[in-house]
């Protein structure tokens, strides 16, 4: 049975707004007790944003809080219901292996959820058993420290825990619990499931909760669902804008994966992209592509089309008029990313002016490193350090030709070439989790050894750095061309 208790001096401070929606949104239940919880790894750094002591959560009684068998003082568990279209098929869900502690207070006044994930079975796990294993709970920890580290919104990891528990899948696989902590946990899919019970006064409520917790600003508006839908579109063109232009794939860009709050969630079948090709695909149940990098601006406005059509009955009682007034909300979806994705790929080229002919010029960029199967990042990289002969540009025909084309447009701005290479700094990574180093670290830690993991994560913290500890981590993988997949797992 879970206990409850406090663990001295850790620094709990709830306050769980989201149990005072009506009772449809959520099941209240504990996690079930495991039977050996040992910490693998804590968040230093999450921990003292969340004003939480990183020591006293490294005992055996912070052990229990963060793999279900103690409920801390204040909490308050519950499993969320929400919907999502699944690849395209809409069904009603909830969280099947993860339930939300509450929501706590930080020391500069901010609300983040802490939610377990793999603590058990929940009322939505359908035929599941709500556990998790240690592999994949640590590729999100290491994945969202190193969303992070290169300043896309993230949810992130305070820790993860061992439960000393078998968890069965293909293989029989060690039992983990990872701590979650988001801006919320809200999702378009929550929006989804509350339209699908058709009742208007909780889908209200839902939208009035939302506005709160994210968007304080409308509160008072007229307007405040229509402006609540402009953000919501605003937020995921920068937040996928930003994962085109590190070259990252989500994998699984379900409507249940969408988050109000513009945060990336879920990092079950996500990699980053080697050599370019907008056609990438690492999931392995992906087979048609729908998720490929190329696809991602388009599936964000299907999910956003989704979001809005929850909506209508908030934004005019006559359906025609909601409907043209969720149609110009979602037309601003491709400017805005537009808008993003060139800012953001002027800076990686050290640009600080604007020219019209701009876009042909990143595009021809990235036609060649197509054609060149050249390493994404690697080559953004090389142009970093004024190493172009160090990247497959150098050996292309046309690569030649581009390479003076850049050299004019930078000469063409006011700002200095060493002006032009800070920003460039600034951009481009040094390093990204490339996944041979990532499956590196995982083995190693189910083997019980996580100092790769340790060191991964340290290198991924500040990927701008250019350090020379980071050399190592920007190579390729041996078995280069060979595909790569990925799993749900989390």
């Amino acid at each position: 049975m879970t206990q409850h208790g406090d663990i001295s001096g850790a620094g709990w401070n709830f306050d769980n707004s989201y149990t005072r929606l009506p009772d449809m949104f959520f099941s209240r239940l504990e996690p079930t007790p495991v039977s050996s919880p040992e910490i693998v790894v804590v968040n230093e750094a999450v921990a003292a944003e969340l004003g939480l002591d990183a020591e006293s959560l490294r005992t055996a009684q912070g052990a229990a809080v963060l793999a279900g068998n103690t409920v801390p003082p204040g909490a308050d568990p519950l499993a969320q219901a929400y919907a999502g279209h699944q690849f395209g098929h809409f069904t009603m869900l909830g969280d099947g292996r993860a339930i939300l502690l509450g929501e706590q207070i930080t020391p500069g006044g901010e609300r983040r959820d802490i939610q377990l994930k793999g603590p058990g079975r929940t009322p939505y796990s359908r035929q599941g058993d709500g556990r998790a294993a240690i592999g994949p709970m640590l590729r999100e920890y290491i994945i969202s420290e190193a969303m992070h580290g290169l300043g896309i919104p993230t949810t992130r990891s305070l820790a993860v825990t061992l439960t000393g528990e078998e968890v069965y899948r293909e293989e029989v696989l060690q039992g983990a619990v990872l701590t979650r902590i988001a801006a919320s946990h809200l999702r378009v899919g929550t929006f989804q499931y509350a339209a699908g019970l058709g009742n208007k006064e909780h889908l209200q409520a839902l939208a009035d909760y939302t506005i709160k917790r994210h968007y304080p600003e409308l509160e008072e508006s007229a307007d405040r669902y229509l402006g609540l839908l402009r953000q919501v579109v605003s937020r995921q063109a920068s937040l996928i804008a930003h994962w085109q232009l590190v070259g990252f794939i989500h994998g699984v860009m379900n409507t249940d994966n969408m988050t109000l709050s513009g945060e990336t969630i879920d990092y079950g079948p996500c990699a980053f992209m080697d050599a370019f090709n907008p056609a990438t695909v690492f999931s392995s149940i992906d087979r048609q592509g729908r998720y490929a990098y190329g696809n991602q601006p388009k599936i964000g406005v299907w999910n956003l089309a989704r979001f809005a059509e929850t909506l209508l009955p908030l934004l005019d009682e006559e359906t025609d008029a909601a409907v043209k007034l969720a149609e110009d909300a979602l037309g601003a979806f491709s400017t805005e990313f537009e808008k993003h994705w060139l800012s953001g790929m002027r800076a990686k080229l050290g640009l600080f002016t604007e020219e019209e002919e701009d876009g042909q010029l990143l595009r021809d960029l990235l036609d060649l490193m197509h054609a060149e199967k050249a390493d994404y990042t690697n080559t953004f990289r090389a142009l970093t350090l004024g190493q172009p002969e160090q990247s497959p540009l150098s050996c292309a025909a046309e690569g030649a030709g581009w390479l003076e084309r850049w050299e004019a447009r930078r000469s063409r701005q006011p700002e200095l070439e060493t002006m032009s290479q800070a920003l460039m700094r600034r951009t481009n990574p040094a390093v990204i989790p490339r996944n041979h180093r990532v499956e590196e670290a995982l083995a190693a830690a189910e083997e019980g050894d996580y100092s790769p993991l340790h060191e991964l994560v340290k290198v991924l913290q500040d990927p701008f750095a250019y350090s020379s500890e980071q050399e190592a981590y920007a190579g390729l993988p041996d078995n280069e061309g060979l595909p790569y997949r990925t799993y749900c797992g989390t």
